[in-house]
């Protein structure tokens, strides 16, 4: 775990082993959000990239009664 400094613009340095491990290049868009009182961020992938992603995962869900088709 690493810290990182808030600069007077509110900016910060995300460390080279998280974007390292993250798989995070220079110029690419990340997502960043407050959850549950913590600061995500969140690389942003390409749709060709997320092709596949669910694969093998059982598209079958139990549904109620009335929202059966």
């Amino acid at each position: 775990m690493e810290t990182v400094k808030v600069s007077p613009k509110y900016q910060v340095v995300i460390p080279k082993a998280v974007r390292e491990s993250a798989g995070i290049k220079p110029g690419q868009e990340v997502v960043v959000f407050n959850y549950g009182g913590r600061i995500e961020v969140v690389p942003v992938e390409s749709i060709k990239k997320m092709r596949g992603f669910l694969r093998g995962v059982d598209p079958e869900i139990e549904r109620e009664e009335d929202r059966r088709i």
